[in-house]
This record gives C-alpha cells, structure tokens and sequence, in this order.
C-alpha cells in the first residue's frame, strides 16, 4: 500500500473515531452528573481518554510517515511505537483511576455509607456507549490491520475497551437501580471489575512496543524466512551474523553472507542486491537491508544456521 493512502486510510479512521469520543465524552458526563453515577463519571473519562489518544495518533502518525532526513537515518517508524505505547500507558492510568475511585465507594458502603441510586439516563448513556465503541472498534480494527498500523490496531481497542467499561457500567447501574438502595454498591463495583480489563489490554499493546523500542529482535520463524531468502540465491555459500529488529512499521535488517571469494566485485554486488530486492519484495520497500559479503575460497553446502549461529560473530 502507498504510504499516501496509507496515512489517510489511517486519518479518515481516526478522526471518525474522535468524532464518536467527543460526543460520548459530552453525553456521558452530562448524564454521570444528573443521574448520580460515579460509575458513568468513571465511563466518561475513559472516554475522555479515548479522544486524547485520538489526537496522539493523528499526531504521531503524521511524523512516522517522514522519510528519512539527516537526523533520522532510519527513517521516523519509532514515532509510531511511541504513539501506541503512549495509548497503553493512557489505558493503564486510566484503568488504575477507574479501579481506585471503585474500591474508595466500595469501602464507603462497607463502613456503613451509603451511595446515591443512578438515575435511568446513565443506563440510556451506557447503553449507547457500548453501541457507538463497539462499531468504532470493528471500523478501526479493520483499517489497522489492513494498514498494519499498531498504533490504529492500539486505538482500536482502546475503543473496545471502552465499550467493555460501558457493559460493566450498565450493568452496575441497572442493577443499582432495579435493586434498591442495597444494591447500589453494584455500581462501583462494577467500574472495578471493567478497570482490570482495561489494565490487561493495556499490558497487552505495551509489551510489543517494549520489545522494539529495547530493540529485541524479529520472531525465530521471521528470521528463518531471510535465511531462506537468501539461501536461495546463487552464490550465496553460507549466512551468519543476522541482526533483526523492528522500527515501527518495518524491519531493520543486517547480516553476513559468504560467496565464492573468485567472483567478480560487481557479480557479487549483483547477488547482494538481489537478495535485499528479495526481502524488500517479502517485508516492504521501506525494510532497512544492510549486507556485508565475505569472501570464502570455495563455495560450501549451505545450511539454514540455528540461532545461536544467527547471532554470532563474524568468522
């Protein structure tokens, strides 16, 4: 996919699903207020949360898609991980807020407190809610995955995990409402059973980015796929010093192969560059491929390296 439409596939998605949040944000808050849930307030500024991240992704999208320049030799992709690992830290905050104002209502009723009941138009706000999320997800997550966007797929479920929030809520609030004064515990206690999903999905989007951004390299099974790439080429008598990670979107990589040390320079130039037309053609035109050529007085039987011979040295 050309990076144009790419980067307007992603705008159209994202600012369709701030257009959602902003209204949500208001409606919720409007109907937390007047009907007396601590629950829908909770809901509200998950929501709140929801339309940030929105503008972080527009934001960060916007610089993943730069080129390279001369202070950015690897292109701007960490943007992008920046921008999803920012949504999983805004998911985790957020889930924290969520769980502790619950439990503080909780322990209220427990010492013998009491809690207002929830008015009917913070079930009608959270009944919406659940509505609105889920489609945003499903519109979202379809243009992430098609994009290969970890950011988008990120806020994605961000949206899902606001149309969960909005389950637990209406559920809490409905039961607080058609059970009386001694059930309106359910309310709070529902915004903390949706907070501890919310904290799992934001663990979730938070690793991988983890794992690129302390550059942790690709999957056993990738690797094994360049190692094949390049065996295929002829020539080509033996593989080490693989060096993989990821930089946003695309991969980065780098090794050492072995030819007959007889060829001509520019017939092995010829091999190299076709083995990194290769893994551009499997990977994308932006994979970052540097290759360094050894050269060996025969050509040997090639075999596909274990890992450990991936990772090694140069011989």
């Amino acid at each position: 996919m050309q990076e144009k439409a790419r980067s307007q596939s992603i705008y159209r998605v994202t600012l369709a699903g701030s257009l959602i949040n902003f209204l949500l944000v208001a409606f919720k808050f409007m109907a937390g207020v007047t009907g007396h849930s601590a629950a829908m307030i909770a809901d509200a500024v998950h929501s709140l949360s929801d339309f940030a991240t929105d503008i972080v992704v527009l934001f960060f999208v916007r610089i993943a898609n730069k080129p390279q320049d001369k202070t950015h030799d690897y292109g701007h992709g960490k943007y992008e991980t920046l921008a999803t690992a920012l949504i999983g830290i805004m998911l985790l905050g957020v889930g924290g807020c969520i769980c502790w104002d619950g439990l503080q209502a909780v322990w209220l009723v427990v010492q013998g407190g009491s809690l207002p009941q929830p008015g009917w138009i913070s079930l009608w706000a959270a009944l919406l809610s659940i509505l609105l999320k889920e489609i945003a997800y499903q519109f979202t997550v379809r243009v992430g995955r098609r994009v290969d966007s970890q950011a988008v797929v990120a806020n994605a479920w961000h949206h899902r995990s606001d149309a969960l929030s909005s389950v637990g809520t209406a559920l809490g609030i409905g039961g607080a409402i058609l059970g009386g004064a001694n059930w309106h515990i359910l309310d709070p206690l529902a915004a903390v059973v949706v907070s501890i999903f919310i904290i799992k999905v934001s663990v979730k989007l938070l690793r991988p980015c983890m794992d690129e951004l302390t550059e942790t390299s690709l999957p056993d099974e990738v690797e094994y796929q360049i190692a094949e790439l390049v065996k295929a080429e002829p020539e080509v008598s033996g593989l080490h010093n693989l060096r993989t990670r990821r930089i946003g979107n695309h991969y980065a990589i780098e090794m050492h192969v072995r030819m007959d040390g007889r060829l001509p320079l520019f017939e092995a130039h010829n091999h190299a560059s076709n083995i990194e037309y290769a893994l551009k053609k499997r990977y994308g035109n932006k994979t970052h491929v540097g290759i360094h050529v050894e050269p060996v007085k025969t050509n040997g039987i090639y075999a596909v390296p274990g890992k450990e011979d991936l990772a090694g040295t140069a011989g």
